[in-house]
């Protein structure tokens, strides 16, 4: 359903946007495989009908998605600076508890049309979706969707928006002139994202809850048939090569990313690329084809030279300036990529001939999805911009394991740290975020905040899965540690893990696909 408190919004965006904006764009454009609301190298068709690199300009804009702050920043990227920030909720706790809150809650997913006139953000706790007119920063609709709904994409004529519900099995058809749901389409357990084939007749669905990638005919809204065997079950993120030839899956909790070989419908290769990856991305460079990718565990960004049909070569390993890198997008003329840092509220910029980081730009809190738009608005335009969750950067502090080691010490063999602790200032307090990896499996441990004096304050329990992490793990508290530290408090009951298995079980009633006792198989951050 829409939310009604949008209307009055809707009516008064909509009279000051051009039929171009909103209507169809031209055939050639929705048609063509060089339309820029897709990764790699963005292109526009010019008068003849030929394609070109849009050259970074003042133009242009770099969104991300902002969790904790419930924002999304706006970023000049022919200057790297920030514009400021559009709220579209609450700053995280606080307002967001009350039964009478409104507005939305983990914003999280981005997504653009190929006219690059409208900017889609997924709130996936609220499961809300937003369109934006990017020329104006407004709001143009909103439309309540499924259940934990994360990445979506614009069809190619800007009319709807597909977006995946992790916790309903369907991809949910978003009017995005209007707003308003048009349709739901089953295509199995657990979907996390969708993106288009060039040609925008094709839609690919990975998953959180089964190791294949459903393809579904965008006209008749039919599953045309999976492609099966990639490297885990669980993939939270994917896109397409600007060719459409092949499509990449990361497995954020095994550290693999499958390469999908679409012409031939096959799995071409499983990469082993380290804990918490993250998203893919691709990038035309006069160097070659390259796929990016982020290593949240690694603090690193991998680049590969792309093999179509075979195995991709990994060409280096950019080491980020912060902590968790998560989403990325290229420029508009691949000259550079864009990577948001989770845990630093933070923009690298990587110039991809050279592949080193020249610029780090501040933006809002924890930043998820990013993405790059060509000609998005006038230059020098900031209309309707705030500075909610800009200036309230995280800190990440020391980490003490259970035997007296550290635990954010950079483990060897690609194995990332085995216990991160970030604290950001929220709604007055302060937000403790654990991560955990490695640890015993199944086993519940008490984190507390050691004080300057070594005294310890509990901060917050949680149980490991079945191979020893937990993603993430809350507590909110006025800090005035100087680190955190764990304790063990051995295996974990039966009754913390039935109840964790049934958590994960009502995610998908009458799936077959089944459930360990401690699998943590949904994680808003992932």
């Amino acid at each position: 359903m829409i939310s009604i408190k949008r209307a009055a919004r809707a009516a008064a965006v909509l009279t000051g946007i051009g039929a171009t904006a909103l209507g169809v764009v031209s055939v050639a454009q929705a048609d063509t495989p060089s339309a820029s609301g897709r990764p790699g190298v963005a292109k526009v068709t010019s008068g003849d009908g030929t394609s070109v690199s849009v050259p970074i300009s003042g133009r242009d804009r770099v969104y991300t998605a902002d969790q904790t702050s419930n924002t999304v920043t706006v970023i000049d990227p022919s200057t790297n600076k920030t514009l400021g920030t559009i709220a579209l909720g609450a700053q995280r706790l606080g307002a967001t508890l009350s039964p009478q809150y409104t507005d939305n809650v983990g914003v999280h997913g981005l997504a653009f049309s190929r006219d690059d006139k409208r900017l889609a953000v997924v709130s996936v706790t609220s499961n809300t979706v937003d369109i934006i007119d990017t020329a104006t920063n407004k709001v143009i609709n909103e439309t309540d969707v499924g259940r934990a709904s994360h990445e979506g994409t614009f069809t190619a004529d800007g009319t709807q928006f597909w977006v995946a519900d992790r916790g309903r099995d369907t991809v949910t058809v978003v009017d995005a002139v209007h707003g308003g749901v048009i349709r739901n389409i089953n295509v199995g357990p657990g979907p996390s994202k969708v993106v288009l084939s060039p040609d925008g007749k094709t839609a690919y669905v990975n998953h959180i809850s089964a190791a294949e990638l459903t393809v579904v005919d965008v006209r008749t809204h039919k599953v045309s048939y999976t492609i099966k065997g990639l490297g885990d079950a669980f993939s939270s993120d994917e896109a397409i090569s600007p060719d459409g030839t092949e499509l990449w899956a990361a497995h954020k909790r095994v550290g693999l990313t499958s390469v999908i070989d679409l012409k031939h419908r096959k799995v071409a290769a499983v990469l082993k690329t380290g804990p918490d990856t993250n998203h893919p991305n691709f990038a035309n460079t006069k160097n070659g084809s390259f796929a990016y990718l982020t290593v949240g565990g690694l603090d690193e960004t991998l680049v590969y030279r792309r093999s179509p049909g075979g195995t991709p070569e990994l060409v280096t390993r950019i080491h980020d300036t912060g902590h968790a890198p998560h989403g990325l997008w290229p420029s508009g003329d691949g000259t550079r990529m864009y990577v948001g840092m989770e845990k630093s509220d933070a923009v690298d910029v990587i110039d991809t001939a050279t592949n080193k980081v020249i610029d780090t730009v501040g933006v809002g809190q924890e930043p998820q999805a990013l993405v790059y738009v060509p000609n998005a608005a006038a230059a020098g335009s900031a209309a309707n911009l705030g500075h909610q969750g800009l200036g309230n950067a995280p800190r990440n502090v020391p980490t003490t394991l259970p035997d007296g080691t550290a635990g954010e010490t950079m483990r060897p063999g690609d194995k990332g740290r085995q216990l991160e602790a970030t604290i950001r200032p929220v709604s007055g307090l302060d937000m403790i975020q654990l991560q955990a990896r490695g640890l015993q499996p199944t086993t519940t441990y008490q984190a507390y905040s050691v004080q300057k004096d070594g005294s310890k304050i509990p901060l917050v329990s949680f149980t490991t899965d079945s191979a020893g992490n937990a993603p993430q793990s809350l507590a909110f508290a006025d800090f005035t540690g100087v680190s955190v530290s764990l304790t063990s408090e051995g295996k974990a009951t039966a009754q913390t893990l039935a109840r964790m298995s049934s958590a994960v079980a009502s995610m998908h009633p009458g799936s077959d696909s089944t459930v360990e006792a401690a699998d943590l198989l949904y994680c808003d951050c992932c």
